[in-house]
């Protein structure tokens, strides 16, 4: 787990000073060392420049040290996450004759991708974000991991106003968008306007794009070669999510399989521990942890002093049962105040979602652990979330009443949603009932239905939202986004189609970036056993019926991931891990909110009406049915990102 970054382009003292910059913008995802690699210049004075922060935990000597060039091929690399079969690959590739000075991943990467080319990636089971740099070719190969657990943002010149690309640099990359920043490279920076109707939309930002203009994020599964002189040579998509296997899997195949994951992500030369809520998803990581391990494994509890928000005595319970060591953290209000300015700025870029990341990993980074396992994924997979319930049914609506007019069904569903969802002045319901019109008029489209139940907004105010010049996206999602997506999910059933909706922007757009980054910043490795893509495989293999019935209960984790546990210990109402946010905004931080919420150049700098904002924070102080914290939080985030960075629209 670390930072990288690079400059293709002239190797001069700027670009050196600019890569150095770049380096010191991510000491925290590397605290315990950095290199640098300046590649020789060709005949014009362009070449490659690399810089490494590194968290070292496998290998920890200096053998292991990044940009790291191989022996073999030539070839350099900076590589940011972990290769979980790197055994596997290192005893196929020594059977062949070849041989390795370091003990780590980051050397066997470096070889197989060298014999192999980059189509090797596909046999990496891991997270990883690497620049691969071939002297010989003068060929630049950027990758990343099949979910996108780990980020990796590039920016060609040209796209940031830079020429095109012919003249001091072509491209640059990092691993997070604050490091392309640092560089001083990119002349004027500013946000992105269409990931400004992302957050209104979503609550955070949609690839391709990100929050600043020109920057954009490498899709999960792919990667990029880039030509001598600047050019991109190559792009392909190795991988995606699976929708329709040949339901030839059971439960002993898929318990296996989870076993094998939860066991490879054990792989450590430092300490380490597993985030451990009430839930099944992390109590059957831990679970399986704790009976591969020979001794007890540490696992982690954030509790609260709120006893509707505390997990700590269920997750006492599950720790004493499977018999690891436990520690409860507890976080205070004050605690929480004290720290929130140092959580919110961990965030790369603006979202809603993170500050609970944050605060886990500083605890166990506190305790002093440097990796920790958490049980994130499993919804996505098994169907732990109500989407899998409300779509089909608004789907089975749609089927049911398709000999109605479409007038008939729109005028229906907006007295049926004024009789529900109420009205009131100000901002007006942002209720699921109030959604009923938009979800009516999707008709039988799964993607629109998803997006419509995890909008913030409905879409007309969203409008009302965002500053005049600057359109909504339709149905939130980036044009690219919405065609990859809409091709993945081509040919799945209903619920197969959801997970990966699920898998892709929920987990991948969200809980993954925001968990990096969140975690990165007090310079913690989290890893995600249920993020896998031999695990996502042996899940679709499962017939429909075993994956996602009964709906919420994810019955195939509990029966795999829980053996030997009792089932009453998880026969309660889902709660996942949630700060008390609207207590502690109301009583702590609602002084701060509510200067920026009213600030109307704050909002105009952000690319939001300034009126409707103040609405919106009136509408949520006043306790408006469907006003949650999240809604004004993920706007207060875009408008504090804008006011803590100097950037506008």
């Amino acid at each position: 787990m670390c930072g990288i970054a690079g400059i293709v382009g002239r190797v001069n003292d700027a670009h050196c000073a600019a890569l150095e910059r770049m380096g010191i913008a991510m000491n925290h995802r590397g605290p315990d060392g950095s290199g640098t690699w300046i590649g020789e210049p060709d005949a014009s004075g362009r070449g490659c420049m690399l810089i490494h922060r590194r968290l070292s935990i496998l290998d920890l000597t200096a053998s292991a040290s990044q940009p790291m060039v191989d022996p073999v091929t030539g070839q350099v690399i900076v590589f940011n996450g972990e290769i979980y079969n790197y055994r596997d690959l290192r005893s196929s590739l020594e059977r062949s004759g070849q041989q390795f000075q370091s003990t780590g991943d980051t050397a066997v990467l470096l070889r197989t991708l060298g014999l192999g080319g980059i189509e090797a990636a596909t046999e990496l089971r891991g997270m990883f974000a690497l620049a691969l740099w071939d002297p010989q070719s003068r060929e630049l190969t950027l990758a990343r991991d099949p979910h996108g657990i780990k980020p990796l943002y590039y920016c060609f010149a040209r796209d940031v106003g830079v020429g095109d690309g012919g003249g001091d640099w072509s491209l640059m990359f990092a691993s997070e968008v604050r490091t392309l920043l640092a560089s001083g490279l990119i002349p004027s920076p500013s946000v992105d306007p269409a990931s400004v109707a992302s957050i209104v939309w979503n609550g955070f930002v949609t690839a391709p794009n990100t929050i600043v203009k020109g920057i954009q994020t490498l899709w999960p599964g792919e990667y990029l070669v880039l030509a001598r002189g600047g050019a991109v040579k190559t792009r392909k998509t190795y991988w995606r999510v699976p929708v329709a296997g040949a339901a030839d899997g059971d439960a002993a195949s898929f318990s296996s399989a989870l076993g094998d994951s939860v066991s490879d992500h054990l792989c450590s030369d430092v300490p380490l521990g597993v985030f451990l809520s009430s839930g099944v998803d992390s109590s059957a990581v831990a679970n399986h942890a704790q009976r591969t391990s020979q001794t007890a494994i540490n696992t982690f509890t954030l509790a609260f002093d709120e006893s509707e928000f505390n997990e700590g005595v269920w997750a006492r319970k599950i720790a004493g049962a499977i018999g690891t060591e436990h520690h409860e953290l507890v976080l205070t209000e004050s605690m929480f105040m004290a720290s929130l300015d140092k959580a919110c700025d961990a965030l790369d870029q603006p979202s809603f979602d993170g500050i609970n990341s944050y605060f886990m990993s500083k605890a166990v980074r506190d305790a002093g652990l440097v990796v920790a396992l958490v049980g994130t994924g499993g919804d996505e997979l098994f169907g732990g979330y109500r989407t899998f319930a409300e779509v089909p049914r608004l789907l089975r609506m749609a089927r049911r009443s398709g000999f109605v007019p479409r007038s008939v069904k729109q005028f229906s569903a907006n007295l049926l949603s004024r009789l529900l969802a109420g009205s009131r002045a100000g901002v007006g319901p942002q209720t699921r009932w109030a959604k009923l019109p938009a979800m009516v008029e999707a008709d039988t489209d799964v993607l629109a239905l998803y997006q419509l139940a995890y909008a913030l907004f409905l879409p007309g105010f969203q409008r009302q939202l965002l500053a005049d010049g600057i359109p909504a996206l339709p149905h939130g999602l980036q044009p690219d986004m919405e065609s990859r997506l809409r091709e993945e999910i081509r040919g799945a059933d209903t619920l197969a189609a959801i997970s990966c909706l699920e898998q892709r922007l929920f987990l991948g757009e969200r809980l993954l970036r925001d968990a990096d980054a969140a975690s990165m910043a007090v310079s913690i490795e989290t890893r995600l056993p249920l993020v896998d893509c031999t695990l996502t495989a042996a899940a679709a293999r499962l017939p429909s019926g075993d994956r996602f019935d009964p709906i919420g209960r994810k019955q195939m984790l509990r029966q795999t991931g829980l053996a030997g546990l009792d089932p009453q210990l998880f026969d309660r109402p889902k709660t996942g891990f949630v700060i008390p946010f609207d207590r502690w905004i109301k009583a702590g931080l609602g002084k701060a909110m509510d200067e920026l919420m009213r600030d109307p150049k704050a909002a105009a700098n952000a690319g939001l009406n300034g009126r409707t904002v103040t609405r919106l924070w009136d509408a949520y102080l006043a306790g408006q049915p469907g006003m949650y914290w999240s809604r004004v939080w993920a706007i207060y985030m875009l408008i504090r990102w804008c006011e803590r960075t100097g950037l506008r629209v």
